[in-house]
């Protein structure tokens, strides 16, 4: 582990680093970088007037209707015009999946689910279809199993 003692020029850091991967082991630490990655990405959110960007761990969830998305995060709500599909496709590596034909979730902001009713960390209900109900389970259980 010589990249360790290159990267923590303090016996202090080289301490926490070791503690660290001794109790979760190199894929806690791989799980620890990829959540500081995804905290510091962000997100664009254009519309005709403007630009604003978004950082994507602030973001509970994506809502459409009739071509107008809105984004629900931590400081507010935004909208854009677009598509579900494109947004899927740009945020699932970050862990958005969709609950139902019209919303995208972030499964780290996911608290509960109980029957066809998924609650989340701001207390927001919103409704999981049953199409896409095993799908959002499993992702769910394995995102808690992996935290």
């Amino acid at each position: 582990m010589n990249w360790i003692q290159e990267l923590a020029q303090t016996e202090a850091l080289q301490c926490t680093l070791t503690a660290f991967l001794e109790q979760h082991g190199i894929s806690g630490l791989e799980k620890a970088l990829q959540l500081y990655s995804n905290t510091q990405q962000e997100y664009i959110c254009k519309t005709k007037s403007g630009i604003t960007k978004i950082k994507i761990g602030d973001i509970y969830y994506l809502e459409i209707q009739t071509h107008t998305i809105t984004i629900y995060t931590e400081h507010g709500s935004y909208r854009k015009y677009g598509s579900l599909t494109d947004e899927q496709k740009l945020l699932s590596p970050h862990g958005f999946i969709k609950c139902n034909q019209s919303c995208l979730i972030s499964l780290d902001k996911l608290q509960s689910i109980c029957n066809n009713t998924i609650t989340l960390v701001n207390q927001v209900k919103l409704h999981m279809s049953q199409r896409y109900a095993p799908i959002v389970l499993a992702a769910f259980s394995h995102n808690r199993v992996s935290k």
